[in-house]
């Protein structure tokens, strides 16, 4: 073999060498890149954010937000691709942002960031107090109560966030009172037995004119057994009937000519053993004749907010059953009144009948008094379905 033709042999081995280098290789799975909709270092992020995470090249497996002093945390769901916080946020909080994701490979990569929310002032933020208490019983009468300290101006909005789930199949609705109160009740009493639980999530939700929901309130309560009482003024008797069934009629004495007690649909607001009747409290001036101060009046329930009760009233007794000669109240033997406040609880309803004055509307619970129609017109909602 010639030194020419080695050459070209040698020459066509280096090329062939040459060509397999430059051959380039199957590009690299990129990482996964995880984004969230709030910056590294931001300040002043509103407390009405639901913080997300996003991934491109990839997917989010899971994150969490922690407080700086790590007392707290909010956990998420990710649904479509996207990590979505369960809370909305507190006020004047930093927040550590924790978010774990993958690539097609399987190659994981974690992303931390870190925010501060905006600082609010008490003023600046509208407290839920929620009625019945959580793991109370109450009658079949007993409407959700839900009331702000400061005004609610966009009341669909915090409308959405309320819900009512109950173990029974009941119809219901939402019904704004004024910007502070709204109640929740059935469009028939509540079914007897039945949990219901009630979920105000308006934390750090807009509530308007720059004021912000300040704590969710979840609530579990039960509604107990179906007493429902009837009291004829004029004929001066309560029945009480547990379940549809009559289990007691009783004599009674209500409101004299000059104090009529008022007909209509009550709830028991109140309960006492024992309790001081002023009648300083309903206006009366302690110079009028008709004036009382009644120290330590027995098994006494609240009706109304303007002061009917149902109580004892051993003075009355030889009226019982045949007058009426209170100031309002339904008056009862001691026996008969201990009776009927050991049998009921708050939320029962008594209803009172054959009255010529009629209740005022919300002189006490008197969501009964409203018909249905009427009812569902003071949701802020279209139908009232956010329950």
């Amino acid at each position: 073999m010639s030194l020419s033709t080695l050459a070209v042999l040698a020459s066509g081995c280096s090329a062939s060498e040459s060509a397999r280098e430059a051959v380039p290789a199957d590009d690299a799975t990129p990482d996964v890149a995880l984004t969230s909709n709030v910056a590294d270092q931001a300040a002043d992020i509103g407390v009405d954010t639901l913080v997300t995470v996003e991934a491109s090249d990839g997917t989010v497996t899971s994150a969490e937000l922690s407080t700086g002093d790590d007392e707290g945390t909010i956990d998420g769901k990710v649904a479509d691709g996207v990590w979505t916080a369960e809370e909305r946020l507190e006020p004047a909080t930093e927040y550590t942002l924790t978010a774990e994701g993958e690539n097609a490979d399987g190659t994981a990569k974690t992303m931390t960031s870190s925010f501060a929310t905006q600082a609010l002032t008490l003023e600046q933020q509208t407290y839920p107090a929620v009625a019945p208490l959580a793991g109370e019983t109450v009658g079949v009468g007993m409407p959700v109560i839900v009331t702000f300290d400061i005004p609610v101006q966009d009341k669909a909005l915090f409308e959405e966030n309320m819900h009512v789930t109950t173990s029974k199949d009941v119809e219901g609705s939402w019904s704004w009172l004024s910007d502070r109160e709204v109640h929740y009740r059935p469009k028939e009493y509540w079914p007897a037995n039945t949990d219901v639980t009630v979920d105000v999530d308006v934390n750090g939700l807009p509530a308007g004119d720059g004021i912000f929901g300040q704590q969710d309130q979840e609530i579990d309560f039960t509604v107990g057994r179906a007493a429902i009482s009837t009291v004829d003024v004029d004929s001066y008797t309560l029945t009480y009937t547990r379940d549809g069934e009559t289990i007691r009629t009783m004599p009674v004495t209500s409101g004299d000519a000059t104090h009529q007690t008022r007909q209509g649909t009550k709830v028991v607001m109140e309960k006492f053993e024992s309790v001081d009747m002023d009648a300083a409290s309903t206006g009366v001036d302690a110079d009028a004749p008709d004036y009382y101060n009644i120290e330590g009046v027995k098994w006494a329930m609240r009706l109304t907010n303007s002061g009917e009760f149902v109580h004892a009233a051993p003075w009355s007794v030889g009226s019982q059953g045949s007058a009426n000669v209170s100031h309002g109240c339904t008056g009862m033997s001691t026996e008969n009144a201990g009776w009927l406040y050991q049998n009921s609880m708050r939320g029962d309803v008594i209803t009172y009948v054959d009255s010529p004055r009629g209740l005022e509307d919300r002189n006490g619970w008197t969501d009964w008094n409203v018909d249905w129609d009427t009812w569902k017109q003071g949701s802020a909602l279209a139908d009232g379905s956010s329950a």
